[in-house]
């Protein structure tokens, strides 16, 4: 007979270890040695963009990140045994002192080497009262400068107008101030009785061991600091490399230890990742935690993250295998980002936004544009609409690549084709080898390179893939289109087809509707067809002939548009592609204000796409936190514009899926979108730069062009032809003047490009 009370107990039991593995599922969300969510600490606060260690900057890491953001102040002692918040015992390169005692420097043995400066223990408070505090990163903005920001004693920290949630005391050089008479502890011990502390740190065992009894670890946790590996701790003359094979004894002093990164995820001598350590593991399993330290986003770090500093924390905190226990940081609201919204995504998560992802030449931020490996990064990444610009070779195959000139995307300057280098200035300025003077065997067998927008400042993308994948024809980019499910549609971009036509007796525009037709993109489908074009004479062609979706680009920067241009585009065209500057200007790479662009268009039903969305730091405002993620945020919700045209799609397709979306009032402070004229506001007057006129409105005889001529007929030639005049792009000026260039002028003008 069925018993109910016999089963009570194993029903019971069932259940008791049902919840523990419930409560145990929550708990281990994240691999951190206490399962809850790993800590940011702002390392002198926002010291990516303020003077480090100023109350600004300690300030707006904290209205940036939110209040649970932890502030780090490195300790310097004075003349007179005070504490004071500086980056380096050498205050040089992070405050005027020079100006305030010219010629004072002096020379003192720091851990063994001898280093010449302005050291804060020549000084007593009251000198230093007097010393402003400057951005010691000369390639980070100095335009805060002026703002008289005063060293912070390490009381100051309670004072400040925005709290963050705790405090952490780095204390480097003890054995240094020792040798002087001054006692880091002491101090440390005193102003520990006024101000509470969540975590002191030293890199020297000999201090750590010197106040750990004094500290309850439920209040104040003490951290091991690891500098280089073959660096040696004073107090020990033991390397830290040495140090790191016995954990337990650092667990008799520390609770946690701070390392660099590549302590973690070392990279090689050529910045790619190698695979991790195993000391995350080991640490937590002497039950130490682990904070790694170094993480800047304006600094170029792995290739792995292709220049996205989010991508470099989510390695960190979200692989799988474990989780550091927290980062520390120059750029606090990117991790915080990381954290809060983008950890444990999954492969599958949902898309939270409706904005498009568009490609740029595929995921030419990652493998040479236009290639195989780039359209098919691309679509792995999550991009909507895949892009082709089109070009046509000498026998008539149109074939994807981001410029007629082959230079600029091939190493055919370096090959027997350089013979055929000509200067058309109504195509491009400067010299080129033109895609229509080879035939598309000639221009298959080319070697593909990859694009570096930002080369002079010495960024440079994917050196390993800097000639991998081979380019497509049209026939065989919609051969691949055609099959991708995830993909909502294609852009073809036409450019140069009256010159084409007039010049070269070739016809992009039938060529296109040729291919699409084959390919049948010309019948009802899934995808949409995008032409995009420079060009209405271009557009208004393809509405004649066909019914895809037309696409307008304007190619100046503009603040306006007149309502007759924005009639005469909404006749042609359904959308229309802007760059970022015309919707907001900025002023010395500072946001300034909003202009009426995107909602002009909108209101007149053009859908607005915006291009070209970068990873590189240098390729953002100031005000953009060197964080793309921060970027796109800002004209997705702010600008609302309708679609991202990017080189590095993953970047744009991770955002729309982040848990922070559609939050409403209870989005997390980092996920607010930036607002204009914020930062500019904080410039002092004797610092600000040159006001500039606005940005011109497009009008309507920038847009109207003459009909297309006709397609010539052209005899053969035995060597490549100049050209004659195209309708102009959106106001360029016509030039008919070509000429011939030497193969040594083209390879000389090769290196330099």
């Amino acid at each position: 007979m069925w018993n109910p009370r016999a089963l009570s107990a194993p029903l019971a039991l069932l259940l008791l270890h049902s919840l523990l593995a419930l409560i145990s599922a929550q708990r281990s969300t994240w691999n951190t040695l206490s399962g809850g969510a790993p800590l940011v600490v702002a390392r002198g606060g926002f010291s990516g963009m303020l003077p480090d260690s100023s109350d600004a900057s300690y300030n707006l890491a904290v209205i940036t990140s939110g209040p649970d953001v932890y502030i780090w102040c490195d300790v310097q002692l004075t003349k007179d045994g005070l504490g004071i918040c500086q980056p380096d015992i050498n205050l040089a390169n992070s405050t005027y002192i020079a100006s305030a005692y010219p010629n004072k420097t002096t020379s003192y043995l720091v851990n063994g080497v001898p280093t010449r400066g302005y050291f804060p223990l020549d000084y007593t408070l009251k000198d230093l009262s007097s010393v402003v505090l400057t951005q010691g990163v000369y390639s980070r903005s100095n335009l805060f400068d002026g703002n008289n920001f005063g060293i912070l004693t390490v009381e100051d920290l309670a004072k400040l107008r925005q709290k963050p949630k705790g405090k952490w005391l780095n204390i480097q050089h003890d054995a240094f101030y020792a040798q002087h008479n001054l006692s880091m502890r002491s101090f440390v011990l005193s102003v520990s009785r006024k101000v509470v502390f969540s975590y002191i740190s030293s890199p020297e065992v000999g201090f750590l061991r010197s106040i750990a009894s004094r500290f309850n670890p439920k209040t104040t946790k003490l951290v091991f600091r690891f500098m280089g590996l073959s660096d040696v701790d004073p107090s020990t003359n033991r390397t830290y490399g040495s140090l790191l094979q016995n954990l337990t004894f650092i667990k008799t002093f520390a609770s946690g230890i701070l390392v660099p990164k590549g302590y973690i995820w070392p990279v090689d001598a050529t910045l790619y990742l190698q695979s991790h350590t195993s000391l995350v593991s080991d640490a937590h399993k002497a039950g130490l935690e682990v904070f790694a330290s170094d993480f800047v986003n304006d600094v170029p770090f792995s290739f792995n993250y292709s220049y996205d500093p989010l991508a470099e924390y989510l390695q960190f905190v979200d692989n799988g295998d474990f989780s550091v226990d927290g980062v520390l940081s120059d750029f606090p609201i990117t991790p915080f980002e990381a954290i809060g919204c983008f950890a444990h995504l999954g492969t599958n998560a949902t898309k939270k936004d409706k904005t498009l992802v568009i490609s740029k030449y595929g995921a030419s931020g990652d493998y040479p544009a236009c290639t195989d490996l780039a359209y098919n990064k691309a679509i792995s990444d999550g991009v909507d609409v895949l892009d082709c610009p089109v070009q046509m070779s000498k026998d008539g195959t149109p074939f994807c690549l981001n410029s007629i000139d082959l230079i600029e995307s091939t190493t055919v300057a370096q090959s027997s084709f350089s013979k055929f280098a000509m200067t058309i200035p109504e195509i491009k300025s400067g010299i080129g080898i033109f895609a229509f003077n080879l035939t598309w065997n000639d221009i298959k067998s080319l070697t593909p390179s990859i694009l570096n927008p930002f080369a002079k400042y010495r960024l440079f993308r994917n050196p390993r893939s800097k000639n991998a994948g081979t380019l497509l024809a049209l026939s065989d980019f919609l051969s691949l289109t055609k099959n991708q499910t995830s993909l909502s549609g294609v852009a073809i971009i036409v450019e140069n087809a009256a010159y084409l036509a007039d010049k070269q007796g070739l016809s992009v525009i039938d060529a296109v509707i040729g291919a699409l037709s084959k390919a049948g993109y010309d019948k009802p489908g899934s995808q949409k067809v995008y032409i995009q074009s420079t060009n209405s004479s271009v557009l208004l062609k393809f509405k004649e002939k066909t019914s895809y979706e037309l696409v307008y680009k304007i190619d100046e920067t503009i603040g306006d548009a007149a309502n007759a241009a924005v009639e005469d585009i909404k006749s042609f065209a359904s959308s229309v592609v802007v760059n970022k500057d015309s919707i907001i200007p900025n002023n010395d790479q500072f946001l300034t204000a909003y202009t009426n662009i995107v909602p002009k268009l909108k209101n007149a039903s053009l859908s607005v796409f915006v291009e070209t969305f970068s990873n590189e730091f240098v390729s953002q405002a100031w005000d953009f936190f060197s964080d793309a993620t921060v970027e796109i945020n800002t004209y997705i919700t702010g600008a609302q514009i309708d679609g991202i045209i990017t080189d590095f799609p993953k970047t744009a397709d991770r955002y729309r899926r982040n848990k922070c979306l559609g939050l409403g009032d209870n989005k997390p402070t980092y996920m607010e979108p930036v607002q204009p004229g914020s930062l500019f506001g904080l410039i002092t007057k004797e610092f600000l730069p040159p006001a500039e006129a606005p940005f011109p409105p497009l009008t309507e005889s920038e847009v109207a062009e003459p009909p297309l001529p006709p397609v010539a007929k052209i005899a053969p030639a035995s060597s490549p032809n100049a050209g004659t005049k195209s309708p102009q792009g959106n106001s360029q000026p016509k030039v008919t003047v070509c000429f011939f260039l030497s193969t040594l002028a083209v390879f000389i003008a090769s290196l330099l490009l």
